[in-house]
């Protein structure tokens, strides 16, 4: 057998520590969220339950999650929608050289370098000027597409570099359409790694914070509501909350790795 070297254990234990730190905040989030009703905020565990699950779901001292969850998943939804036909569009259009493309390009993902409080500082100001209420539908859903749309527009750039265009001039040799092609030929060549960046897209918008902080209008998104609850609420349902949420995540990826997986079978057997 061979020796192992002693850097081999050095990475190994780093890789360790990496992983603790990576999952030990959730970990720590999930076993705190499992307590009965005398549960508290801080180890050790009183006892352990589903109790504190439960309570997710009722009217909460201060606020509530059920409708900022519900806000957050029409807005994430929407989102997803946008920045999917957006970025295929814009992705398209630039697979070809035009007048001012380069300069087009980099004030596309300006937004990126941009610190995100700035970002949604100047929205809320341009809402101001032009007289328009903030709201989380509105102001908050362009605060979200100045994040998402850029992220999503650079992956679908690198998946059409990599698209053989033989493929479409095939189809337009045949007699297909414009439309045809892309509905036949182009889109189910592309879908698996179309769901892959609405499933990013979504996550981004999900999560987002500090771009929605001062353009939401009265009512707050989840992550909203969950940064104005933390020094309020004080029982472990804000914990409670954390595991549930993360449960959506992990079913939301297994939905589309499940569609990734039937996609790509799809194509290759054809």
């Amino acid at each position: 057998m061979k020796k192992r070297s002693l850097s081999f254990y050095l990475l190994a234990v780093f890789f360790g520590l990496f992983i603790i730190f990576l999952y030990g905040p959730m970990i720590t989030i999930f076993i705190l969220s499992l307590q009965g009703p005398d549960g508290t905020l801080t180890f050790p565990v009183r006892s352990f339950g589903i109790y504190w699950l439960g309570q997710v779901f009722q009217e909460q001292r201060v606020g509530n999650f059920v409708e900022p969850f519900l806000r957050s998943l029409v807005l994430g939804g929407i989102v997803t929608i946008l920045v999917a036909s957006m970025s295929v569009s814009a992705a398209m259009a630039f697979r070809q050289r035009f007048r001012g493309s380069t300069a087009l390009f980099y004030l596309s993902i300006a937004s990126l370098i941009v610190p995100s409080i700035l970002v949604s500082l100047g929205l809320g100001v341009m809402f101001q000027v032009m007289q328009w209420p903030t709201r989380w539908y509105s102001s908050g859903l362009g605060a979200h597409l100045t994040w998402t749309l850029p992220i999503a527009f650079l992956i679908m750039l690198g998946i059409f570099n990599r698209f053989n265009p033989s493929y479409e001039e095939a189809a337009r040799d045949l007699g297909a359409s414009d439309s045809n092609t892309f509905l036949e030929i182009v889109l189910p060549l592309i879908a698996p790694s179309l769901i892959g960046v609405s499933l990013l897209t979504f996550t981004l918008s999900y999560d987002e914070f500090t771009r929605t902080s001062l353009v939401s209008g009265q009512y707050n998104t989840l992550p909203l509501e969950i940064f104005g609850m933390t020094t309020n609420v004080t029982s472990p349902a804000l914990y409670a909350l954390g595991t549930l949420t993360t449960l959506f995540s992990f079913s939301l990826i297994a939905v589309a790795y499940t569609l990734y997986r039937r996609l790509s079978k799809q194509r290759l057997s054809k």
